[in-house]
């Protein structure tokens, strides 16, 4: 028989109920707005359903009001629920009575397990409501897992393990609460719902953990197809940079002897010289693809909006440049810049790299020597003409600046509105370098792939397989708690 699993989320009035429904859903539901008891009614919203007709629903109800009235009401009552839920307030004189008595009834009639947020900004000594809404929540009997909410930007885990510490001391002898999870409407990860139910599943009545098993993981599947189909996004735009090229338009003797100058440090280059052309169309290029595809991963999480429409405001230092040296040039040169190596800076008129990541990229301008030199220099390059590519280091700094800008969409919640680029939390920088530098030789193979077959379908199986394994890595370290096979996720990928 399909079973149908109920969780009311409640809290008092003005704490974020409506907003986290948003996030969790994955849709608009409710209104939102900065003032208390915009919530007038329960409503119940589907969260997933299996091919079994089970059923997981999510019940967004009235904010409590004037709970430390409330309480000191049914405490003189030999029965306090039964009394209070008798009575009919008036919805428009008695606003804050009448939006507590909703909120208990709904959660007498319909809850399987209670969700109730506290604002985690506040001391759990000075949330003076907190206390009294608990006795409701005993006289109900329902089990609580309390939620806290309005934590900021994402923490170390250290960090945020002093909140949690704090209420759960606060709420330990509160005998129907069973858990005390961070879980942000503004600011949580998909890889957090899988704690959140793992919590749920431990409370939730015998006869209904094989139907809650079931809702989780088909949850939990949907929750994953998400993160795959953005790992493929950025794979796939990864491979594109790391194969694009662009022509450098050969020019006259004026152009080769300016060149020259430009190698020798002795003159700037222009910034419509052929070089700079062919980078800034490369730059373009790539500015691009990160927003298409960056565009593209937002709409999958369930998100409006789009990711920054101006373009790289600096591309500095290292490109690749692939030249094709003309064998009499470089024998009439090869006694002045014989074996010589010249770094060449490329300063574009671009914006910052999608999110607000900056992006420092480096190359090399080949070497020139003698006659010999430059025809052993074409025939190994195989290069028919002067072009300019990304460098390797210029895709590790992509690679990393791909896995931030996913986790920056993927902690994006909907109650925020539509998607806004905003600055990464320091430690996710220090923890994608840790992860991106444990598997650098992945990357590094991957790259050079590029060099022997100049298609998609070889390097971006490479890729996809070094991404997924770092994604996996970052989250696991962000989210020690969380008990998933990130392996799967790659192998799904495949």
């Amino acid at each position: 028989m399909a079973q149908t699993i109920a969780l009311s989320l409640v809290s008092h009035t003005n704490v974020g109920k409506t907003t986290l429904a948003r996030t969790l859903l994955g849709r608009d539901v409710g209104e939102v707005r900065d003032e208390p008891h915009v919530t007038q009614s329960a409503d119940m919203h589907e969260m997933v359903e299996t091919s079994a007709g089970d059923r997981l629903v999510l019940w967004d109800t009235p904010g409590f009001g004037d709970s430390v009235r409330l309480a000191k009401r049914l405490a003189q009552s030999h029965n306090p629920l039964g009394w209070f839920l008798a009575q009919v307030w008036d919805r428009y004189r008695d606003r804050a009575f009448w939006a507590s008595q909703q909120a208990a009834r709904n959660v007498r009639d319909h809850a399987d397990v209670v969700l109730y947020l506290v604002n985690a900004s506040e001391h759990p000594q000075d949330a003076g409501y907190v206390d009294p809404e608990m006795r409701v929540l005993e006289w109900v009997g329902k089990p609580v897992v309390v939620l806290l909410n309005q934590l900021g930007r994402p923490r170390p885990a250290d960090a945020e393990q002093a909140d949690l510490q704090r209420w759960r001391v606060h709420l330990g002898q509160v005998r129907c609460v069973h858990a005390v999870l961070a879980f942000d409407a503004f600011a949580r990860c998909w890889v957090q719902e899988a704690v959140l139910f793992d919590a749920l599943a431990q409370v939730v009545a015998m006869d209904k953990r094989d139907a809650f098993s079931a809702l989780s993981a088909q949850w939990l599947r949907r929750r994953r197809a998400i993160f795959d189909a953005s790992l493929g996004l950025l794979c796939a735009r990864l491979a594109r940079a790391a194969l694009d090229r662009e022509p450098v338009t050969e020019g006259g003797w004026t152009d080769r002897l300016r060149g020259l100058g430009i190698a020798l440090g002795l003159r700037r280059e222009a910034g419509d010289s052929p070089r700079q052309l062919a980078m800034r169309a490369l730059a373009e290029r790539l500015d691009t693809d990160i927003r298409a595809s960056s565009d593209r991963m937002i709409a999958l999480h369930g998100l409006g909006g789009h990711a920054s429409a101006e373009i790289l405001t600096r591309l500095a230092k290292h490109y690749a440049l692939r030249e094709r040296l003309s064998e009499g040039k470089a024998a009439a040169l090869g006694g002045m810049v014989s074996g010589a190596l010249a770094g060449l800076k490329a300063d574009l008129a671009s914006g910052g790299l999608t999110f607000g990541a900056g992006l420092l990229v480096g190359g090399v301008l080949g070497a020139l020597g003698t006659a010999g030199l430059a025809r052993a220099y074409n025939l190994v390059r195989g290069a028919e003409a002067t072009t300019v590519a990304w460098t390797d280091a210029v895709l590790d700094e992509l690679a990393v600046s791909a896995l931030l800008g996913y986790l920056a969409v993927a902690h994006y919640g909907r109650g925020r509105g539509d998607w806004a680029a905003s600055e990464y939390p320091a430690h996710w920088q220090d923890t994608v370098a840790a992860a991106f530098a444990q598997r650098q030789e992945a990357f590094r193979h991957a790259w050079s792939l590029r060099a022997d077959a100049d298609t998609f379908g070889a390097i971006e199986p490479a890729l996809r397989e070094a991404l997924a394994a770092a994604a996996g890595d970052v989250l696991q370290r962000l989210y020690p708690d969380a008990r998933i096979d990130y392996g799967l996720a790659a192998e799904a990928a495949d």
